[in-house]
């Protein structure tokens, strides 16, 4: 499933759309020319509309909103669970760690502060960071590995924290962290991810037999969102994270792991 994955990643870049829809506008242009033309407005109409943000956000808010984290934790009453799951995807590639000695975050950064702040709240509470190398040609060095740096350096205490290498995909996550030494998945845990990735995530884990609650962290949509905000390089993203998501919810749920 991962390979497969990685090979229709062009369906979740809608402008990958708008450039086959182009190329086909000029394929067809002299041997079909209304063909052509509808594919080019088409190709128009579906750009423009990638960078109008409030029609991502209407999408978006409700996966984000579907998972909230329970009173008690938000409140910051941990002692009843034994630890907190922090799924991967908040470090870019290996390779600008290699070139600057940074651990290098995106957009998702709240992965890697919202747990730090978690384990000082609670001295008791684990973590355990589940995240392989989820490259279709590996680089070399997994998201663990650069995560265990990142908390080191944040003063995270070694002793608190598992790491879980191999991993690949959500539902890998699951079943990788739960074989663990010492780490019981029957037990109650957080799982702490991004809000538009916590249904997914949440179904996966429960499947695979964790109790876990959510902690969705990463938030990308407000209560509303104004009319008239438009960014194409914004809209872009919005819309892959968004068909990921739905694509990859349909997956887990024809293959029984959601």
């Amino acid at each position: 499933m991962f390979i497969v994955s990685k090979l229709l990643s062009f369906l979740v870049q809608p402008l990958a759309w708008v450039a086959l829809l182009m190329l086909l506008s000029m394929v067809w242009m002299t041997r079909r020319p209304f063909a052509a033309r509808r594919a080019l407005l088409l190709a128009l109409v579906l750009g423009l509309l990638v960078g109008w943000l409030p029609l991502a956000d209407a999408l978006m808010r409700p996966l984000e909103n579907r998972n909230p984290a329970p009173a008690d934790v938000v409140a910051g009453q941990l002692k009843a669970y034994a630890g907190v799951v922090v799924l991967g995807g908040a470090i870019e590639s290996a390779d600008i760690w290699r070139a600057h000695g940074q651990v290098p975050l995106n957009g998702a950064a709240e992965r890697m502060t919202a747990p730090v702040a978690l384990l000082q709240q609670q001295p008791n509470l684990r973590m355990i960071f589940t995240g392989g190398d989820g490259e279709l040609w590996p680089q070399g060095m997994s998201e663990a590995a650069l995560a265990q740096r990142f908390f080191t350096g944040m003063g995270v205490a070694g002793g608190r924290v598992q790491y879980e290498d191999k991993s690949r995909t959500t539902y890998e996550n699951a079943v990788l962290s739960a074989a663990l030494p010492n780490v019981d998945k029957a037990q109650r845990w957080l799982l702490l991810t991004s809000a538009w990735h916590m249904p997914r995530s949440l179904a996966a884990f429960r499947a695979a037999g964790w109790n876990v609650t959510p902690y969705p962290v990463d938030y990308r949509t407000g209560d509303s969102t104004p009319w008239n905000k438009y960014s194409l390089a914004h809209g872009a993203l919005r819309w892959q994270m968004l068909l990921h998501e739905y694509l990859g919810w349909l997956a887990y749920t024809l293959a029984g792991r959601a």
